[in-house]
């Protein structure tokens, strides 16, 4: 039988399941032991992560036998997929599994956002009466800006044209022909940024998007729009966020993905309670449902890896 070590939290049916297959170590908190994953890893012909165990070059150097590595998620960023490939060992992410449940966290934001709940909130938790103190906006022929068309965006796209949205997206790898599909407007990542009232991030981290929201971006937004991101932290420069927020070139934004993480205080130290907004663990795209759903796809390919 198969060696399969399991370094972050996953559906307990389907490591059962796996259990009935293979020898498995599952221990969901190894990730913080970098050493031991070092250590045990040339023992394992599978590995199951999440996206806080790190495969880089140094760990894989070690892995003599590892031919699988399932990502219960889709980011790649904690994984050295080049290298992988060089040594033979397939990489097999869970992507669209999550699609539902980050789309209903971008669309449940933005309706937050834009009608300034948080603020709301906040002022009638005090015994202040504050129904004319801030403005209440609809999403109705709003534009909803998508930075990125993969799985996710479509399905936010989908879920704002209920609410009457207008959708435009920058996506300079996209199919143009889905403009008529998805009744979206592909255009630059320019005019994105200059007249959404909504832009939602869904593009992966590396060297073409890191800091690609930056001081100069954020002052070209003259509409003041919200912005969320839950794709990687590091897409958005986030001290350029706060004075962005402060000098009011945005009206409120949602991140769910941060530089570092946890979250460092020196950034949530810089929030109060009087910003429109919302930040939260990297949890968009962890509901009970897709949860069960990525862990029954990686299950399912492991097992026919395997035979």
């Amino acid at each position: 039988m198969k060696n399969i070590l399991i370094t972050e939290f996953m559906n307990e049916e389907c490591v059962n399941i796996l259990k009935k297959k293979f020898h498995v170590n599952y221990d969901k908190n190894m990730f913080q032991n970098e050493e031991k994953i070092k250590k045990e890893i040339s023992n394992y012909e599978g590995i199951i992560v999440r996206n806080k165990t790190q495969l880089q070059k140094s760990i894989i150097d070690n892995a003599s036998k590892l031919k699988f590595v399932g990502r219960l998620g889709v980011g790649l960023d904690n994984i050295d997929k080049k290298y992988c490939e060089e040594k033979n060992i397939h990489v097999q992410t869970a992507a669209g599994m999550n699609a539902d449940s980050v789309a209903e966290y971008v669309v449940g934001s933005s309706l937050y956002l834009i009608k300034n709940i948080a603020l709301f909130n906040n002022d009638t938790r005090k015994g202040l009466w504050p129904r004319s103190s801030f403005n209440s906006r609809e999403l109705k022929d709003k534009i909803f800006g998508l930075i990125g068309f993969g799985s996710i965006g479509k399905k936010v796209c989908n879920l704002v044209q209920n609410f009457g949205a207008k959708v435009i997206s920058y996506d300079p790898y996209i199919d143009k022909n889905l403009q008529n599909k998805f009744d979206v407007k592909f255009t630059t990542f320019d005019e994105v940024i200059k007249i959404s009232d909504v832009i939602s991030i869904h593009v992966p981290l590396n060297e073409k998007t890191i800091n690609l929201l930056n001081s100069n971006v954020f002052g070209k937004m003259t509409k003041k729009p919200i912005l969320i991101n839950t794709s990687r932290g590091s897409i958005v420069n986030e001290n350029d966020l706060i004075n962005a927020y402060k000098k009011k070139f945005i009206s409120g934004f949602a991140l769910d993905v941060f530089e570092k993480e946890p979250v460092e205080e020196k950034f949530y130290k810089e929030i109060v309670e009087t910003f429109n907004c919302i930040i939260t663990p990297h949890i968009s795209g962890v509901t009970e449902e897709s949860s069960k759903k990525i862990s029954e796809f990686i299950t399912n390919k492991v097992i026919n890896f395997f035979n």
